[in-house]
């Protein structure tokens, strides 16, 4: 950047790149709408006044010209989309810049996965910046492809785009001061830790939030936000494609405390994406709900850049980046166009440009599965008369807990679909373990069949819901093959999958294609009898041992809780 030539079209003594003229400016800054010109050089805001005189004007003709929006917490992964996709889909939506905590590549291909990934995040028209993954693996109840440590965090923090700790998801661990996980929040002093606090409350939140932890999106019910934000965290409102919280949370925000909170996507399918949209979904949702919506929009930009210490983002101003929407109407988020760094990079919901990836053949081979049978997937009956089970709780990733008496078979626990009881199988596949970890789950509503998928936080090893042990055994051969993705099967057929070789969890294949794969998949299972939204995204979270109250890992049951694995009795 020419920060001399900067100044002097600053100043009005040289022409800018491009000036828009006749805008109504949104200030992030003091929350008011002025009116003006807005002068661009280098990339970046010159200044906003009188400025004409320059190479290109673009006439905003009395619409909004709003700050580039952030998304200050989400998952590449969860998109299945590859990185130019990923740009494809969310910057015609307005979204410019976005933090990703890669713990999911990086739980499977380790710190070379996640360099490819940044590697690639350098040929997109937006901003991709990085959190360095606490937790890999989340816990040691679960097998992953890589295992990261103190130093590796240090390595990871020096990389230019990483800007913090990734989100702290071992809460037990932080709360019993162990030693090894605190090293990891040593390693990154001084920079910003996103936490992962689910129904944390109390003397144990003081104990979590000791060693500063800056932020939490896994909020879901209004005191705990509260007590969140009153603690000094910030509070990350999310809403993504099975984690629903922006009703129930919003309620929150006020005059004194709105500049400590953002909106977040988390988890959004590319499907969702392209129906509904990114983070401006989620600022239109909240519009709609009644924020004020130049305040939802400083939720989801200068909120976001003061947090994460983003210099240049986050406002229209001199000396900021020349990230900028125009947009035809400001209660319905309607985006003409957007501009990055000052060039036309979207317009009317398509994108204007395109991206050339780095390959990275090693990352496509990374399902390695422990041959078995049928039989491995059988639940021995025991001597307990309840079995503990998965109980959905619709709209959220957290999970109760239920004790049933199931359906037996031949000394086996079977599924039971007229009670909603289905088999719930978690396959290693980084290591050819063999491990391979079986329970029940209540509030799929699957009839018949099985859905499977290699997207399984955090460790990502293959989850399958089903009512047939052959239909499951079916399934997981499938995304075997594949080397990753999502697939329906039923009577031993597969009726539909989407292979996804990236690391397991990404697709090479345009937005258009993959979201098309997914409708279809997701309509099977709904014709096989699922009763649930984004059943694939519910079906990945059920691996998760650090969200409660209890999840299946390739090593059984966990009461998250607790942090330990369940006993059979």
């Amino acid at each position: 950047m020419d920060l001399s030539r900067l100044i002097r079209v600053a100043r009005g003594d040289a022409e800018a790149d491009v000036v828009f003229v006749n805008a109504r400016i949104v200030n992030t800054f003091t929350g008011e709408i002025e009116e003006g010109n807005v002068a661009v050089a280098e990339g970046r805001v010159a200044g906003i006044g009188d400025y004409t005189e320059a190479r290109e004007t673009v006439d905003v003709a009395g619409r909004y010209l709003a700050p580039g929006l952030i998304d200050g917490h989400f998952h590449l992964e969860s998109t299945y989309l590859h990185v130019d996709q990923f740009a494809r889909a969310v910057v015609p939506r307005g979204t410019l810049a976005a933090v990703t905590d890669l713990h999911e590549v990086t739980n499977v291909a380790g710190l070379e996965g996640m360099r490819y990934i940044m590697e690639c995040g350098r040929r997109i028209p937006m901003d991709l910046f990085f959190m360095a993954p606490s937790c890999v693996p989340a816990t040691d109840m679960e097998t992953s492809g890589a295992t990261l440590g103190p130093e590796d965090i240090r390595r990871a923090l020096r990389w230019k785009g990483v800007l913090g700790l990734g989100e702290l998801m071992n809460f037990p661990g932080v709360i019993g001061g162990d030693e090894h996980v605190l090293d990891k929040v040593r390693a990154a002093h001084g920079r910003p830790r996103d936490g992962h606090a689910p129904h944390v409350r109390g003397k144990a939140l003081n104990a979590y939030l000791s060693p500063i932890i800056g932020s939490d999106h896994e909020s879901t019910e209004y005191d705990e936000g509260l007590e969140k934000l009153r603690r000094g965290m910030r509070l990350m409102i999310r809403e993504g494609s099975s984690e629903k919280n922006l009703e129930e949370l919003l309620p929150l925000v006020n005059d004194g405390n709105y500049h400590r909170c953002m909106l977040v996507v988390d988890d959004r399918s590319a499907l969702d994406v392209l129906r509904e949209g990114d983070v401006d979904a989620v600022v239109r949702k909240a519009i709609r709900l009644g924020l004020d919506p130049v305040r939802a929009i400083q939720m989801a930009t200068l909120n976001v850049a003061e947090y994460f210490r983003l210099e240049g983002l986050g406002g229209i101003a001199p000396g900021y980046y020349a990230n900028m929407l125009v947009l035809r109407d400001l209660d319905t988020l309607d985006i003409a166009e957007a501009y990055y760094r000052g060039e036309l990079v979207a317009r009317d919901g398509q994108a204007m440009f395109r991206s050339s990836l780095p390959s990275n053949e090693w990352i496509k081979r990374t399902v390695n599965v422990r041959e078995f049978d049928v039989e491995s997937l059988s639940l021995a009956a025991g001597t307990s008369e309840t079995f503990p089970v998965i109980e959905i709780v619709p709209g959220q990733i957290v999970t109760r807990r239920r004790d049933e008496r199931p359906s037996r078979s031949n000394g086996s626990i079977v599924a039971d679909p007229d009670r909603d009881l289905l088999k719930l199988v978690v396959v290693e596949r980084h290591k050819a373990t063999g491990n391979i970890g079986v329970g029940l789950v209540g509030g799929f509503g699957l009839r018949r069949g099985a859905l499977a998928t290699s997207v399984a936080h955090d460790s990502h090893n293959i989850v399958v819901v089903g009512v047939d042990d052959s239909d499951i055994y079916a399934a997981v051969k499938e995304v075997e093959r594949n080397q990753g993705g999502l697939c329906v099967v039923a009577g031993g057929e597969v009726l539909a999958s989407l292979p996804l070789p990236i690391a397991g969890l990404l697709s090479p294949e345009p937005l258009e294609m993959v979201a098309a794969k997914l409708e279809e998949l997701e309509r099977l299972a709904r014709e096989l009898g699922c009763s649930v939204n984004s059943p694939f995204s519910v079906l990945s979270f059920l691996a998760l041992p650090v969200i409660p109250e209890l999840k299946l890992t390739d090593m059984g049951l966990v009461d998250v809780m607790a942090g330990r694995l369940l006993e059979r009795v």
